[in-house]
């Protein structure tokens, strides 16, 4: 018999690394595939029950306020705390919202407008989360790299654990 690894193989270890691309001066592109179907990805970035367990930021965060009202014209808000009590926010709005298929949303990073649209495509099982964030100038988008990765590269990983949570929920004990 052959010891079972938990260590994800080459394909699971592939998927699971975030991609970043910059195709113009203004563009921040951002790929990631999660092993889970489309509609609970979908579900786990646009619902506050299951966004609150995974879009923390950096470890040491905490996320105290999500608010999202998910619709062309609504808003969203997130506030994060520090491990150091330091509160942190954000917020846009949505300006198209395609389930489960595509979100468009504007925030307003105090130079100017900011731009994401992130969508989702489902092959075998598996989602493809692909974000491309339109910056105002080239500026914008160097300064807001580094902290897209930092942000991006954590909550990607507790998303992992989280989808991964959903999918294999543990078993029921039963009393005899």
């Amino acid at each position: 018999m052959t010891p079972r690894s938990d260590a994800p193989g080459p394909a699971t270890a592939a998927r699971r690394r975030t991609i970043y691309s910059t195709p113009s001066d203004r563009e921040l592109v951002i790929t990631r595939t999660f092993d889970a179907p489309r509609s609970l990805v979908w579900s786990a970035f646009t619902e506050p029950r299951h966004v609150r367990n995974w879009q923390t930021g950096p470890n040491g965060f905490t996320m105290l306020t999500c608010e999202i009202d998910l619709r062309a014209g609504g808003a969203w808000r997130y506030v994060w705390q520090n491990a150091h009590g330091r509160e942190f926010g954000a917020t846009g709005t949505y300006r198209e919202v395609e389930p489960p298929r595509r979100i468009v949303y504007v925030t307003d990073r105090g130079g100017g407008e900011q731009t994401n649209t992130t969508t989702f495509t489902e092959e075998n099982g598996s989602t493809t989360v692909t974000s491309t964030l339109l910056f105002p100038d080239k500026a914008s988008r160097d300064k807001g790299l580094p902290l897209a990765k930092l942000g991006t590269d954590s909550n990607y990983a507790h998303l992992d654990g989280y989808l991964t949570s959903l999918n294999n929920p543990p078993a029921r004990r039963t009393t005899e």
